[in-house]
């Protein structure tokens, strides 16, 4: 189950997190392995805490064993002694089945658990699955996270958090062991509703510094330049500055090791498309947004699914 964000967090890995105090341990469930989960899961175990966890890959749970936590062979297994539940998950329909269907999280957790789903889906998923689990007795919260693999890795993740200010008191300190900002959004959804937001502009934004470069690069304007002067200009923004889709100027960019992700050009479409279905719910107007989709829709049928999403600066030169 492959996890990618927005706009991957580049900052060195860093030792990891002070060990909490004894009486602090809990038992945890990790569902979803993947290059997100994975990472995330390793750092509360590195943390002290005991967990199990499952992930359909064996690859992923032989290296959650190699680190000292406990696999299982299904997510009721998993979740059955935990005081807490962090998912990681692909889609909507996955946090749906693996929380709510037969032998799902909420029939097969102990009563009272603290319930983390980090995985990026729709905003009424979120609440669904939300209310569910309130009727059940849950303290639930949805906290899609922003940072990538680097920042999963070096415990340097920003949650968007949503739901209740209980469950959110209740959830922090796991989340406070794998990330660094941790933003109480509102209610139930608002974490999905403000990672899309954020998305969609970050998709907006990368288009916006390709086109610039391709056009300089007609022009006759040498790279290094256009970013000496836009990155303290007003056109400086996070996708010039610290993801630069030329090779040269930003050296840390996946521009400078061939477009490898990074951020995978699907995970963006799928965000945007994400962010598309919210803004048709309520009836919001989102032109820039709707075009972002489309070119990076675009991109990815040319067999671009799997390459950085700045790489969409191939396409843009045409």
């Amino acid at each position: 189950m492959k996890q990618r964000w927005a706009g991957p967090d580049i900052r060195p890995a860093t030792p990891h997190k002070i060990l909490l105090g004894e009486e602090t341990m809990a038992n945890i469930a990790f569902i979803g392995l993947g290059n997100m989960g994975g990472p995330m899961a390793a750092n509360l175990l590195a943390a002290g805490h005991q967990l199990c966890g499952y992930d359909l890959s064996e690859e992923a749970l032989a290296k959650l064993k190699e680190q000292g936590g406990t696999a299982a062979v299904s997510v009721a297994e998993a979740v059955k002694d935990a005081d807490v539940v962090v998912t990681m998950l692909p889609a909507g329909k996955h946090v749906r089945t693996v929380y709510s269907g037969e032998h799902g999280i909420l029939s097969t957790v102990k009563s009272g658990a603290t319930l983390i789903d980090s995985s990026t889906i729709d905003v009424e998923s979120a609440r669904v699955v939300a209310e569910a689990a309130a009727k059940a007795g849950m303290k639930m919260v949805d906290a899609p996270v922003s940072g990538g693999v680097g920042g999963a890795t070096a415990g340097t993740l920003t949650f968007m958090v949503g739901g209740p200010d209980e469950a959110f008191e209740a959830a922090k300190p796991f989340l406070d062991i794998m990330g660094k900002t941790i933003i109480h959004a509102g209610g139930a959804g608002n974490g999905q509703a403000a990672k899309i937001c954020n998305n969609m502009m970050l998709g907006i934004q990368m288009i916006s510094v390709c086109e610039a470069f391709a056009l300089a690069e007609k022009l006759g304007l040498d790279h290094q330049k256009l970013y000496d002067i836009s990155s303290t200009a007003s056109g400086q923004c996070w996708s010039l500055t610290s993801y630069c889709p030329v090779p040269g100027p930003v050296e840390t960019s996946p521009a400078n090791r061939d477009y490898q992700p990074g951020f995978a050009a699907a995970m963006m479409l799928k965000d945007l498309k994400l962010a598309q279905d919210a803004s048709d719910a309520v009836a919001a107007n989102t032109p820039l947004g709707a075009q972002a989709s489309a070119l990076y829709n675009a991109f990815c049928e040319e067999g671009n699914d799997g390459v950085d999403f700045s790489g969409i600066i191939k396409m843009l030169r045409g």
